[in-house]
């Protein structure tokens, strides 16, 4: 996917002077009071520069931390292939500008409250909180040299428009931070043959991955996480070599046609467009007979396994089929 919205400048109106005005008065308030702490401590912002978030946490993980703090959002998902791409790159370039942003990452499909809120319209989707005010980044995984320069931008902002400088971190500091967090229960032992099917997918050997998940479950037909990622390869093998704008205008033109539909609900899926794929295809199902509506069918249930039965929007679009074939 091509990210998209890449300059700040378009992005949203930092220039209006009432909400910039407003939003250096939260800021300097809460310098004020941190400042009249007893010191002995990094804040946490100083030290936490990567943090998971959720619904609840919301308010004082991201909003508050905004006042003091450039807050990065990176709406992901597990199943989405690009967000592994991008995740990486955001969280080692948090490490590296030191204490100048945090990145709070936000899982869509435990939070999907936030992800309406924000109004994102496909992941990963990267966005801004400055002394509470949200600013849209870019959508897409961005090459590095981008997302630098949005980043830079960003802070110049938050310093030049809101009086918002992050604090810088102590590497020793973070290191200790990190040490002091809870130790991550012993990981299972891995199949290593399931582990090389897993190097394959994240390193774009899609031809490899899906081989070797093949061949893990030629010997296991019961594992689900060498289902699953069988599923992503091939998933991700249809769409690589795709003209997204082609493909939308063939759909367009014969909306009868079900490959084309299958076609697009693929592009609409890794683009993060779950409800529109999944809509797309409840409608082919609906329209077509025979084979066409078994294809249609089976890559619905496909692409439901690739997002999680207990996906809300899963299990409305299960409603949706059921009244379609029954």
């Amino acid at each position: 996917m091509q990210p998209r919205n890449m300059s700040m400048s378009g992005a949203v109106d930092l220039s209006a002077v009432k909400a910039a005005a407003e939003a250096r008065q939260k800021a300097e308030q809460a310098r004020a009071q941190r400042a009249a702490q007893p010191e002995g401590g990094p804040t946490p912002a100083a030290v936490r520069l990567v943090i998971d978030v959720d619904e609840a946490g919301f308010e004082q993980e991201v909003l508050q931390r905004s006042t003091e703090v450039p807050v990065v959002i990176d709406f992901w998902a597990e199943w989405c292939q690009p967000c592994k791409q991008l995740s990486p790159v955001l969280e080692r370039l948090a490490e590296e500008y030191a204490g100048r942003f945090v990145l709070a990452k936000i899982d869509v499909d435990s939070n999907q409250m936030l992800f309406q809120q924000f109004g994102v319209q496909g992941i990963p989707a990267v966005f801004a909180v400055i002394a509470g005010q949200a600013l849209p980044l870019f959508q897409g995984a961005a090459p590095e040299p981008q997302v630098r320069q949005v980043l830079d931008q960003l802070i110049e902002a938050a310093e030049q428009r809101f009086g918002i400088v992050g604090a810088p971190v102590d590497p020793e500091q973070a290191a200790a931070a990190r040490e002091a967090q809870p130790a991550a229960e012993p990981a299972e032992p891995v199949n290593p043959a399931l582990a090389a099917a897993h190097a394959a997918l994240d390193s774009g050997d899609l031809g490899g991955a899906i081989q070797a998940y093949e061949n893990v479950l030629a010997d296991d037909p019961a594992d689900e996480e060498a289902r699953i990622g069988l599923g992503q390869a091939r998933l991700l093998d249809r769409v690589r070599n795709a003209d997204p704008e082609q493909v939308r205008k063939d759909a367009a033109e014969r909306p009868g046609d079900v490959a084309t539909q299958l076609a697009v609900a693929d592009l609409d899926l890794v683009g993060g467009h779950v409800e529109d794929a999944f809509g797309r295809l409840v409608s082919a199902v609906q329209r077509s007979a025979g084979e066409d509506r078994d294809a249609a069918r089976v890559r619905l249930l496909e692409l439901f396994d690739l997002v999680g039965p207990e996906d809300p929007r899963v299990i409305a679009a299960r409603g949706a089929l059921a009244r379609v074939l029954f």
